[in-house]
């Protein structure tokens, strides 16, 4: 066998692969893509189709699709089910990233277990992990059990071969960058390796109506691995979000074909695994009482509204321009709300640094959370404390109005389970029943009011 080594320049977004690097890509035109890689090359070696596909496919009317009673499937994780739009959907591709350590492998072999305990068959295929050590985090998380099958192999067509074997209910495919094709020259990792098997991965999910969960690392922007083609082949693409260090973590579907990309799930990492977060609100206010740069704000994430603390820490600045550092919130809406501060209370804002923060890590891109930011700044900037049990739900318009929210009934009936007795809302809000816990404010001239 003749194998030579071949330097070639592949695009980081559909995998188009050249022998000169190029600013932009011949095939997507996306600047700035091509990077280099090694590429093995085998002389002898020759082109063949694959034989375990079957390409026969059927031409059916749209109206004769037949459809099952119970379409959806629960994994057993309800905070999991949300996020998928209602369960697992047969046949369905997803793909679970996130960062090293936070809990990718860990809430698929949970969801496994849920699985396999009503009587489901799991292949667990890994091609990063040895049987032994998949076995140890398997009993420390309690979720050993004869239905799941697991497959230690980088091969992909051993891998589809055990499929047609077992002819599973799920498989779970631990990560999609180790797997590779024999057929193909590349590296296992590479753009090419990724696209082809995720590609067949997808066509033998649909064909056998089986439910695909790939794993894949993320790079240092933060998404996985591989070609951007990779979320357009698969179905439902799933984040975990959250530091290493904080026990938190938020899964997040950026793209889902069989449900809303707006709902989240909240999880706890325990030494048993995760576990659900059945009440955010009480995750994020993790105290009653009320301290000076903190104010408290009512958000939507999809279908679920839930309270959270907005920090603020105003202090004077000590070099030539004055910093404005948010995490969890968009730094530009930080400056607009900082503008309309200045302009419409007559506050110089331009000598004070200003750092916003939001409780449990959580990522707000929500406007209604805008009127308890400038509450928060307007209580550090005092050193003042807000009225306890004081919540705040508006967005703020340029001229420095306050606007209504959607989905605001949502939102005032956590407000006042939750035992929130002085809920401030914009004049011109529309409810179906009048509440005596209401304080309608028609400007941030307003909030004034609640320092005197």
């Amino acid at each position: 066998m003749e194998v030579m080594i071949k330097n070639i320049f592949f695009c980081k977004e559909c995998g188009f692969e050249a022998p000169l690097w190029s600013g932009k890509c011949p095939s997507c035109n996306t600047w700035s893509s091509m990077t280099e890689a090694a590429k093995y090359v085998d002389k002898n070696k020759k082109t063949h189709e694959h034989t375990f596909l079957d390409t026969k496919i059927e031409v059916i009317p749209l109206s004769q699709v037949k459809i099952g009673e119970n379409i959806r499937e629960k994994t057993g994780i309800n905070e999991f089910d949300t996020v998928l739009g209602g369960g697992i959907v047969p046949g369905m591709v997803a793909l679970v990233g996130g960062e090293p350590g936070i809990g990718k492998s860990t809430i698929m072999l949970q969801i496994a277990s849920k699985r396999a305990m009503r009587g489901k068959i799991i292949l667990y295929a890994s091609g990063e992990e040895s049987p032994e050590q998949i076995h140890l985090r398997s009993k420390r998380l309690n979720t050993l059990s004869d239905n799941i099958l697991l497959f230690c192999s980088n091969d992909a067509e051993a891998i589809i071969n055990q499929i047609k074997i077992i002819n599973p209910d799920m498989v779970i495919i631990d990560s999609i960058q180790s797997i590779y094709l024999t057929r193909l020259d590349n590296f296992p990792g590479s753009i090419t390796q990724i696209r082809e098997c995720a590609t067949i991965f997808t066509h033998i999910a649909k064909k056998m109506n089986i439910s695909f969960f790939m794993i894949g690392h993320v790079n240092k922007e933060g998404m996985v691995a591989g070609p951007k083609i990779l979320e357009h082949i698969v179905d439902t693409v799933l984040y975990f979000e959250g530091e290493l260090s904080n026990q938190f973590k938020i899964l997040r579907t950026t793209k889902n074909r069989f449900g809303s990309t707006n709902e989240i799930g909240l999880f706890e990492m325990t030494d048993t695994g995760l576990s659900e977060v059945s009440n955010p609100s009480e995750l994020f206010i993790e105290h009653s009482k009320s301290f000076p740069g903190t104010a408290i704000s009512c958000v939507l994430e999809g279908s679920r509204a839930f309270l959270i603390e907005v920090q603020a820490l105003v202090s004077p600045t000590s070099y030539g321009n004055a910093q404005r550092i948010s995490v969890g919130f968009d730094q530009k809406r930080l400056v607009l709300l900082l503008a309309v501060i200045d302009k419409h209370l007559g506050i110089n804002m331009k000598e004070f640094d200003v750092f916003i923060n939001f409780s449990g890590g959580m990522k707000i891109n929500d406007t209604s959370a805008d009127l308890a930011i400038i509450a928060a700044i307007l209580s550090s900037i005092r050193d003042i404390s807000l009225p306890e049990k004081t919540i705040f739900i508006g967005e703020i318009g340029l001229n420095g109005d306050i606007k209504t929210v959607s989905q605001i009934d949502k939102r005032l009936k956590e407000s006042v389970k939750l035992g929130y007795q002085h809920i401030h809302v914009p004049e011109f809000l529309k409810i179906n029943k009048k509440k005596k816990e209401l304080i309608k404010v028609s400007s941030v001239k307003d909030l004034i009011a609640c320092f005197e």
